[in-house]
């Protein structure tokens, strides 16, 4: 059975693995090597992870991960970017484990969170242009593209689009 739960110590290596994987599956053909490993290096080492899960706020309400069996399936996040505006930060599901509804019960959980928690009447994603797994999932729950942006990694070499999109909740 597939628990939606908020991330301890014990899942950091599970998130740590689960979003290293589906970054390189889901943008293998979007971004270079070097865009990708540093994304990596930077967002999903267990350092990093292990601050996230124990230090949260309403700036980053931390971790929420599907686990089966003490296996990390996948990993969300989120965080208030104004008084009324929730954003999701992050939401990877293993490769061999999409398509069953996991991304689904961790977006509900971070939304509920930004909601109940932090009283949040809007929601806002960034995804990235050519994401065709990201973009429909996203518009499949209510959000509506709102428009482009130099993603915030890009160099002068490597200018990657970002497409924000917004929604009321």
């Amino acid at each position: 059975m597939i628990r939606i739960i908020e991330a301890t110590e014990k899942h950091v290596q599970g998130i740590s693995d689960v979003c290293t994987i589906a970054n390189w599956t889901t943008y293998k053909d979007i971004y270079s090597t070097r865009y990708i490993e540093k994304v990596i290096k930077e967002f999903y080492q267990p350092d990093r992870i292990l601050k996230e899960v124990t230090v949260k706020d309403r700036s980053w309400g931390g971790y929420f991960v599907a686990v089966e069996n003490d296996e990390v399936l996948g990993a969300a996040g989120g965080g208030m970017i104004s008084e009324k505006a929730g954003e999701i930060y992050v939401l990877y599901i293993h490769p061999s484990r999409r398509n069953e509804g996991i991304g689904t019960k961790l977006f509900e959980a971070v939304t509920n969170q930004q909601k109940e928690q932090f009283h949040a009447a809007e929601q806002w994603v960034s995804v990235a242009k050519g994401n065709e797994r990201g973009i429909p999932f996203y518009e499949a729950k209510g959000f509506q593209f709102q428009y482009e942006e130099i993603d915030e990694g890009s160099t002068e070499e490597e200018k990657y689009i970002s497409l924000r999109y917004y929604r009321k909740i």
